[in-house]
């Protein structure tokens, strides 16, 4: 599946993340790794799980979707999607709309909380209805419950809602009206970085896309988790590798549903690196506008490559550009498959060999496990503890804000 070429530390690097997982209970309290490497490592058996709950919810949810005419003849009068979570749990939205849009043909809007909270009105129209789903770890988050508080007061005939969480205790879990999809308390992430509840929530996000007419999910789901099963050690023992090289700052591109994970894995980086590693993310065909700066000889560039044409033959040019000006410090690829024109670029390709069944808008759970690789390792060889790494100016849930009441937008 990987195609760069080996090297004298091979033998060293195997199941890098294995090696973590096999310490002492002790030692991974020591180093700050009781349950990020876990986390990580638990997602595809995870994924399985969080589908076949979702499964046995769906009577639960086709009610709650024909409640707000979802499947309304004209489309026209079926409501207006709205996908919102805070940090990473916004990504999410982002990484299933095109789902959402394919199947219920509908207008779909990702819209951070953080955002939603403030400019409701920016939002929402007279005479049209809304289904918001909330995307929350912990159901705890101060502006994912102002939001619904806010939404409930304000626009309670317009908004219905469905919160997807992992924690049942939480305040969203449990508020008035809501239909709540609860996953498994096994992928509530207790470090401070979400991994699996990240992407078991991706998982539930595309099955509920799926859910009016879901023959054929079952199969796109079991080729993810082949595909991350394979991917896991390779990219672990990658990640571990260039994490002793000392990068200093990291750019991540990728295109449509890719974008997302470019996002989130520069996030991952970054917050459990507690800042110390400048990231970036971009679109391939968006960072020669400007962000192609970012990019010097201290960078570690990783894209995450489309398997559609024309896409790939952009990102292929890109990163060829690259390659040729010697603009980044090193390239690592995920590509759906290996390409020729790969090899003369860097000898740092994960093949994912990505079934027909499996589309680019699905891969986003696969693809981010780089991501929370990269920024695990780096995490270690910088001296910092990957389960706990910020010191004080985040937390596992942002749940201290300061929330003002929001008066009705003024006409005129």
């Amino acid at each position: 599946m990987t195609v760069r070429s080996r090297n004298p530390l091979e033998d060293e690097l195997q199941n890098a993340l294995a090696t973590l997982l096999s310490l002492s209970d002790e030692e991974k309290q020591v180093r700050g790794i009781a349950h990020t490497p876990r986390e990580i490592y638990q997602q595809p058996e995870t994924w399985l799980k969080t589908g076949r709950m979702m499964a046995s919810a769906r009577l639960l949810l086709l009610e709650a979707l024909e409640a707000v005419g979802i499947e309304s003849p004209n489309p026209k009068d079926r409501p207006v999607v709205i996908l919102a979570g805070a940090g990473t749990s916004d990504y999410i939205g982002h990484a299933v709309s095109r789902i959402f849009r394919q199947h219920w043909n509908c207008e779909v809007m990702v819209v951070p909380s953080t955002e939603l909270l403030t400019n409701m009105d920016d939002f929402i129209r007279p005479g049209r209805r809304y289904l918001l789903i909330s995307f929350s770890r912990s159901g705890e988050s101060s502006e994912g419950i102002a939001t619904l508080e806010h939404a409930s007061e304000r626009f309670p005939s317009q908004i219905k809602h469905l919160v997807i969480t992992c924690n049942g205790g939480g305040s969203m879990a449990r508020f008035p009206g809501v239909t709540a999809v609860v996953l498994d308390d096994e992928v509530n992430d207790r470090g401070l970085a979400m991994t699996s509840s990240f992407t078991n929530m991706i998982i539930s996000g595309q099955y509920l896309a799926n859910v009016l007419n879901p023959v054929g999910y079952e199969e796109t789901l079991q080729g993810l988790v082949t595909m991350a099963a394979r991917l896991m050690p390779e990219a672990a023992d990658l990640a571990w590798e260039l994490a002793q090289i000392g990068y200093s700052r990291m750019c991540f591109i990728g295109a449509g549903s890719l974008r997302a994970i470019a996002e989130e894995s520069s996030l991952k980086v970054l917050e459990m690196n507690a800042g110390k590693i400048a990231t970036i993310a971009e679109s391939p065909l968006g960072l020669r506008h400007g962000p192609l700066s970012f990019v010097n000889d201290q960078t570690l560039l990783v894209a995450y490559l489309s398997a559609s044409e024309p896409r790939i033959d952009y990102e292929i040019d890109l990163l060829e550009e690259i390659a040729q000006k010697r603009l980044a410090g090193n390239m690592v690829v995920i590509a759906p498959r290996v390409a020729k024109r790969l090899g003369n670029i860097t000898p740092n390709v994960l093949s994912l060999d990505v079934p027909s069944t499996v589309p680019d808008a699905y891969r986003a759970p696969v693809d981010i496990i780089l991501g929370q690789l990269l920024g695990l390792f780096t995490s270690l060889a910088n001296g910092i503890l990957p389960d706990s790494p910020s010191s004080g100016a985040i937390g596992r849930v942002v749940s201290h804000v300061k929330i003002y009441p929001v008066l009705a937008k003024q006409q005129g």
